[in-house]
């Protein structure tokens, strides 16, 4: 089935190489060739066909508002409904498959996307505007979701204790349909772990991708076609979340809703999936990824260079539209001034543009409504502190881009300190003491990840004891968590610590089952 025969044997996808001059043809090659592509149709897939609407959601490119990605089906109810029945009827059969029959399609399924590797990110540069790293790290996270959880899907269920006169033992049981919903700054990777994680387990999926990714979640469906998974184990409904999202969490046969997204919409999700449906004989799961509000701390014992590097990464790689991007940095007085000069000249450095091209950092935020939220944020930013940083003109671009915008001396009291931007904003402030970093740090009602930047060994156990968040970086950036070494997932508003990429994330997707037989 796999190159792999264990957990412990299982590697990350190497990333790319762009300066190597034959790596980047092949993404320019990709690049040229989805091109052609640019303006299809996709239509929705239930049970295996494809069904057109009369209505169609219209993906743009962020660099290029003109440019037209391409044309997805718009989903009503009714084809819900039916995505929803063909999910309940395939699992009558795909959840006794054996764990290795479905760890194997997922093991075709990495192949195909391993084969297809350029032409996915492509597709991730041009529809969410990722740069060329940010694009393989996406693609890459996808391979190694698919590689890890076939892994852990052939774990056996635990050992049992010996009882006297009794044979125990412990089984794996798929719940029933999952409604997955992927959000669009993790367009494959995301959605690829949650979808195929509820199938290894045994279940079946109905898909709704977020409305500004439509293209990719229709491209990873041609992956499924090929692979050969049956009919109506994972069915896609591309559509609004108001006019389908709704009505698939809500409805009694849905056993499970994965979901990745804004804290709003989440608990919105978990909300609504706490309330029995009529004829529903079950208690919804919901894994529910939100939001966040994450912070690095720097003392006076850390390497400048390593934390002012670390915190560009974290804050403006992929516009700072991930939900483990940092917002806040919390800085000793003493090398306050230091530290912000530092980070001035890497700032200043920052390429800006349209994402196909290799040498701009830092493409277009997503839409041109996020542009105007955001830009919201700067303004508030600019009347309550002061903006420390030299800010690039971006006017001449026609996209949706923005700059990277630091403030400091704004009040404890700023929306800036406490609101998730998703954006390349950033709030700045000194400390008195590694001490009241950690205290403000912790001034949150999000806890998805954190850093601390520092050579002092007592101040890197009190953060392992004290930073509260979910994934907790020491002298490393704070976002880029690698599937199999980083289990993520974040606490209290963050979400429910799921866990993605862990060893236990597939058991959120099943239930265990205690049979005893008696000896006679």
């Amino acid at each position: 089935m796999s190159p792999f025969k264990t957990l412990s044997d299982f590697r990350n996808e190497p990333f790319a190489d762009f300066q190597n001059p034959a790596e980047r043809q092949v993404l320019e090659n990709a690049l040229a060739e989805v091109r052609k592509q640019l303006g299809r149709s996709y239509p929705l897939i239930i049970d295996g066909k494809k069904v057109k609407t009369k209505k169609s959601i219209r993906s743009l490119n962020p660099s290029h508002l003109k440019e037209i990605i391409g044309m997805a089906g718009d989903a009503g109810r009714a084809d819900a409904d039916r995505a929803l029945d063909a999910a309940t009827k395939a699992f009558r059969t795909w959840g006794r498959e054996s764990s290795y029959v479905r760890a194997e399609a997922l093991q075709r399924m990495a192949d195909i996307l391993r084969r297809r590797k350029a032409e996915f990110c492509a597709w991730l540069i041009l529809e969410v505007g990722k740069n060329w790293a940010e694009a393989d790290a996406d693609v890459g996270e996808a391979i190694d979701f698919l590689e890890y959880y076939a892994l852990c899907a052939l774990v056996p269920a635990p050992l049992l204790t010996p009882l006297a006169s009794e044979r125990n033992i412990s089984v794996f049981l798929p719940l029933g349909p999952v409604v997955v919903i992927p959000p669009w700054n993790f367009p494959l990777a995301i959605l690829v772990g949650m979808t195929t994680a509820a199938v290894v387990a045994g279940n079946t999926v109905v898909l709704k991708p977020s409305s500004q990714s439509p293209i990719i979640a229709a491209k990873f469906m041609e992956i499924v076609e090929e692979a050969g998974l049956p009919r109506g184990v994972i069915n896609l409904v591309t559509g609004s979340g108001g006019s389908i999202g709704d009505y698939l969490v809500g409805d009694s046969r849905t056993r499970m809703i994965a979901f990745t997204g804004s804290k709003s919409v989440g608990e919105h999700v978990n909300q609504m999936a706490a309330v029995p449906a009529k004829g529903q004989r079950w208690i919804k799961r919901v894994i529910a990824e939100m939001g966040g509000k994450n912070a690095i701390i720097v003392d006076e014992s850390a390497d400048l260079e390593a934390a002012a590097q670390g915190v560009l990464a974290s804050a403006f790689g992929y516009q700072g539209q991930k939900c483990s991007a940092c917002s806040r940095v919390f800085v000793q007085k003493s090398i306050f001034n230091d530290f912000v000069h530092l980070l001035d000249l890497k700032i200043s450095k920052i390429r800006i543009g349209p994402a196909e091209f290799y040498e701009n950092y830092m493409g277009p935020v997503i839409s041109s409504s996020a542009q105007k939220t955001i830009q919201s944020y700067i303004a508030l930013g600019k009347r309550e502190g002061h903006a420390m940083t030299t800010v690039q003109d971006v006017s001449h671009l026609e996209g949706c881009f923005l700059p990277p915008t630091v403030f400091d001396r704004l009040p404890a009291a700023s929306r800036l300190w406490k609101e998730e931007i998703f954006g390349p904003v950033l709030a700045l402030a000194p400390v008195a003491s590694f001490e009241e970093g950690i205290r403000r740090a912790n001034e949150t009602d999000f806890g998805l990840t954190g850093a601390v930047y520092s050579q002092d060994p007592e101040n890197l156990a009190k953060a392992r004891q004290e930073f509260f968040c979910g994934n907790l970086y020491l002298n490393r950036k704070c976002t880029g968590a690698m599937v199999g070494g980083h289990p993520f997932g974040g606490f209290n508003l963050s979400g429910t610590d799921s866990k993605a990429g862990g060893p236990g994330y597939l058991d959120l997707f099943r239930q265990a089952q205690c049979i005893s037989e008696k000896e006679l």
